[in-house]
């Protein structure tokens, strides 16, 4: 009842599942807005540095990790690094979840524009100034809000229900090419707009001597974990069901370049659109430094009731970002089943209380949106820790071991070199520097607040609230070490199930 023997159909159902992990809402709704507030350019060049001193090496070890064990976060840090780092494993699971909590309201906004762009919202042109009360009159009515926050966790609860085949990966083979070939239809028809070559001036002129700002490097850090799935226990989960002869670095490879270019294509969506729809280059850039977490749909809106057929382009959009969002919200929701599951519970009973207690404790960035606002600020930074942890674990475990026994295996057909394992063994220091020269600077741009746990974005909101999930992994350590059953040497199994 377990669900040990679940697995992956294909290598393409697997990589499709990954890449639909990846590519989601961070693409679409994150990265522009998070580049657009750091200076474009800048930006860009910091967030590529992680994806490969960071991202894709944390993903290979990740992978390494659940083939070895068999089982979800919890049971695969016991199992791998010993009994007493198991509270590294829930703080993984519970990063993933927490984060999940607000994730399934950003996937509730995206269900909400598609059915306003189905019933004719988009059908003339508007101003900004509508779109952005379209979006305000939306996002404060806690009742519409929560309600599709609620559509959104029961769509994932049905999938995820249905188990891996059958539910993730039949789902993702559908999914992931249709999204991609609508996020470049839609960044064809942006670049054509008026003035869209200042946005894209904008997003890739490298403005070198801002990257002397740790903010810079954080943010990109940070956004090349929460797009990539990296640090979040997924693909530990998903490993958990993949077949004995997996190519680990072809596969964490596709997944970390296929995130970075989905996100690239929606940043040539919505950054053009921003400066070829705003009234001047002052106005866009007013626009891009505020990081207003609207920033997709407000303009985006209007952009479709400036075009032929733009109330279908709308909804076909929109369906597309609602499954980017889906595709990404799946493997949070089956990092707590699958934990729940090591434990000894069955699938079905696993999946309700994931969802049931999902959409309850998601209410809270339902209601407001200074609350998701935190919630994203937080668990952000907490996936960089999430990622330390990993390292901490593969560490311990020999860096060149793993790298020429797990990764670099003889049905692989990609190998990688020492590369990898430098990042890795990096991962402490790239964690200190960032965080530590950003908190030293977090007195400065927060004089009178930073302290305070009760404000949305303070060194002291996320402390607190780091602190309670500490506390939370070390008090119930021992107890989750002895709940979790058995795993699996995946790699090691006489069984080639190829």
């Amino acid at each position: 009842m377990s669900g040990k023997n679940e697995q992956w159909g294909s290598r393409w159902g697997f990589i499709a599942a990954s890449i639909g992990m990846a590519i989601g809402t961070g693409n679409v709704w994150r990265f522009p807005r998070v580049a657009a507030a750091n200076g474009g350019g800048p930006f860009i060049i910091a967030w590529t540095i992680a994806l490969f001193v960071w991202s894709i090496p944390l993903l290979m070890g990740e992978m390494v990790m659940g083939r070895r064990t068999g089982l979800g976060t919890i049971g695969a840090f016991r199992d791998y690094v010993g009994k007493k780092y198991t509270w590294m494993g829930t703080w993984i699971a519970a990063v993933c979840l927490l984060i999940m909590f607000y994730y399934s309201v950003i996937m509730g906004w995206c269900v909400k524009y598609f059915t306003l762009a189905v019933t004719g919202a988009f059908n003339s042109p508007v101003t900004t100034e509508v779109t952005e009360n379209i979006w305000k009159t939306f996002t404060t009515a806690p009742s519409q809000t929560i309600f599709f926050h609620f559509v959104s966790m029961s769509i994932a609860g049905f999938i995820i229900y249905r188990g891996v085949t059958s539910g993730i990966e039949k789902a993702s083979k559908i999914m992931i090419p249709t999204l991609f070939a609508l996020i470049i239809i839609m960044a064809i028809r942006t670049l054509t707009l008026p003035g869209a070559a200042k946005g894209l001036e904008y997003l890739f002129s490298p403005k070198f001597h801002m990257l002397a700002n740790p903010k810079i490097w954080l943010e990109a850090f940070t956004q090349a974990a929460w797009s990539t799935g990296a640090g979040w226990g997924f693909i530990i989960t998903y490993a958990v069901y993949t077949k004995k002869r997996e190519d680990v670095a072809g596969n964490c490879m596709i997944m970390g370049f296929s995130d970075n270019v989905g996100a690239l294509i929606c940043g040539l969506t919505v950054l053009p659109a921003i400066f070829a729809l705003s009234g001047s280059s002052e106005a866009a850039q007013q626009a891009l430094s505020a990081g207003n977490t609207g920033i997709t749909f407000i303009y985006l809106a209007q952009l479709f009731t400036t075009m032929p057929f733009g109330s279908i382009l709308a909804s076909i959009f929109f369906l597309a970002m609602s499954i980017a969002a889906l595709t990404s919200l799946l493997p949070m929701v089956e990092v707590g089943v699958r934990n729940f599951m090591d434990a000894g519970m069955d699938r079905k009973k696993a999946t309700l209380i994931v969802i049931v207690a999902g959409f309850l404790l998601g209410i809270p960035s339902a209601y407001s949106l200074n609350f998701n606002d935190n919630q994203d600020w937080v668990w952000g930074v907490g996936l960089l820790f999430s990622g330390l942890f990993v390292s901490i674990a593969l560490m311990k475990n020999g860096l060149e071991k793993i790298r020429n026994n797990d990764i670099n295996t003889e049905w692989a057909d990609f190998k990688i070199n020492k590369w990898w394992t430098i990042s890795i063994s990096l991962f402490p220091v790239f964690v200190t520097i960032i965080i530590g020269w950003w908190l030293w600077q977090a007195i400065t741009w927060y004089p009178d607040n930073w302290w305070n746990p009760m404000e949305v974005f303070s060194v002291g909101t996320i402390a607190a609230q780091f602190a309670i999930l500490l506390i939370g992994g070390f008090l119930t350590n021992n107890w989750l070490a002895k709940k979790i059953g058995k795993g699996r040497d995946i790699m090691a199994s006489e069984e080639d199930m190829e």
